[in-house]
């Protein structure tokens, strides 16, 4: 017998082994409190905030930094159990967690994920929802809201129209959480259906509305996020797997083609936190029974830690004036795919743009100076859980007076209401134009 392994493997941190049932808040807590105690060099277990009913809203963080942001670092979210009668995500988040922290410098791919991401887990945003199901239905159940009867994912504020409600805790909450991290990727888990939706959920005629569906300006990146998911996923990626509901070509759809959705957190991700976001539809039935959890389990495991590596596309660098000091609040952006509240630098003077393989042109813009150029060639070959390093130093001389001294926000008011043109991402391909015919015939009930 070898003794020195078997001694080093007594010394290893233990969890006891996740089991495959529903777990609800205080068992919850437990796992995710021991998680935090047995592996504290790579997690950190903070709460958002509270939902309506005082629970709190647990986030886990996985890294090598767990406490803190490192530069050149890109922070990286998944959220589920928005609806809390959708709750497939939720025990998924949690075996996520229990696989990524056992794997720890066992497995290489996860190993150089905690090395290079960090990696924030809420497997809960709707806590009350979730406790208030008393008996699970596969379609609608009372703990699809919040305590305050008010659907999460349409809480949001929408850049296409007014959207009046009233702003809830969790929203409240998780919106703050946007504004202290610099989160590059996300998903958002969901079910009552098998696909991956990517942006936008809403739409005006400028997005592309008039072919029934909406198109960001990083539509070619969106689409490359959602096919990385459902390919990996053997029934998403069928596309007919619920067979009540509607067809989609290879698991995946663009949000308003499916149904136009107001307030919804994935548009309000993109537009506002800077931070890429799909939406994944895990289970045709969204409270399905326990026995079923193992094979959600082994359908997602792929997709899900293959996902969280897209956070490593395109290029990343940090902004600098001549003096060597990183530059805060600088505009960044590729030329041709503007967003319409602009890319900034954080306060480190860091920027992340998640960008396919290909060359293309960084404008970087400073108030009252003249915008800046630089091209940049992504390799077809990804680098080693790494985006393309690409630091940029501004000819200037001295600080930069000018930048203004706190976070320029985009006002919350529907930015796209008055665009007046189309950009080039919403002219129609062929693909996408029969595809969406398709959609128009197909539509159902919203989720």
């Amino acid at each position: 017998m070898d003794f020195p392994c078997l001694w080093l493997e007594l010394l290893l941190p233990v969890v006891a082994a996740l089991d495959f049932n529903y777990h609800h808040q205080e068992g919850m807590e437990a796992f995710l409190k021991t998680v935090a105690q047995n592996y504290s060099s790579i997690t950190h277990l903070h709460s958002i905030g509270k939902s309506v009913k005082g629970r709190n809203l647990w986030v886990l963080v996985v890294g090598r930094s767990p406490k803190e942001h490192r530069i050149g670092i890109p922070e990286f979210k998944y959220v589920a159990n928005m609806h809390g009668d959708e709750t497939v995500g939720r025990e998924l988040l949690l075996h996520l967690i229990d696989h990524l922290v056992t794997n720890d410098g066992k497995d290489p791919d996860i190993t150089n994920l905690i090395n290079s991401t960090r990696i924030h887990i809420m497997p809960s945003m709707n806590p009350d929802g979730f406790e208030a199901v008393r008996k699970p239905d596969c379609y609608y159940s009372i703990g699809r809201e919040n305590y305050n009867q008010y659907d999460l994912n349409r809480n949001f504020p929408d850049a296409f129209e007014y959207n009046n409600v009233s702003r809830q805790p969790e929203t409240v909450a998780v919106m703050k959480w946007l504004n202290t991290e610099t989160f590059v990727l996300s998903a958002n888990l969901h079910g009552g259906a098998l696909v991956a939706s990517y942006p936008f959920d809403n739409g005006v005629q400028a997005t592309g509305t008039l072919y029934s569906r909406s198109l960001t300006p990083d539509d070619d990146v969106f689409q490359y996020l959602a096919h990385t998911y459902a390919s990996r996923n053997p029934n998403m990626k069928k596309g007919d797997e619920c067979k009540s509901k509607m067809n989609f070509p290879n698991g995946v759809t663009n949000g308003y083609s499916w149904y136009p959705l107001q307030g919804g957190m994935q548009d309000y991700n993109y537009i506002w936190a800077q931070c890429f976001e799909i939406t994944l539809e895990l289970s045709c039935c969204k409270y399905p029974r326990e026995e079923k959890l193992p094979s959600f389990w082994n359908n997602n495991k792929a997709s899900l830690i293959e996902y969280m590596k897209q956070v490593h596309l395109g290029v990343k660098g940090q902004v600098f004036d001549q003096n060597g000091n990183p530059l805060p609040h600088v505009i960044v952006e590729v030329q041709d795919r503007k967003h319409i509240c602009p890319y900034r630098t954080n306060k480190y003077g860091e920027y992340y743009l998640l960008l396919l393989p290909g060359s293309y042109i960084i404008n970087v813009t400073v108030p009252g100076h003249e915008p800046y150029l630089t091209k940049v060639i992504i390799p077809e070959k990804s680098q080693n859980f790494s985006a393309l390093k690409k630091d940029i130093l501004l000819p200037f001389r001295g600080q930069l007076d000018s930048i203004p001294a706190s976070n320029p926000s985009c006002p919350m008011i529907p930015l796209y209401r008055n665009l007046p043109s189309h950009s080039a991402a919403t002219k129609p391909s062929l693909f996408l134009f029969l595809v969406t015919l398709l959609h128009i015939f197909f539509k159902q009930s919203k989720m």
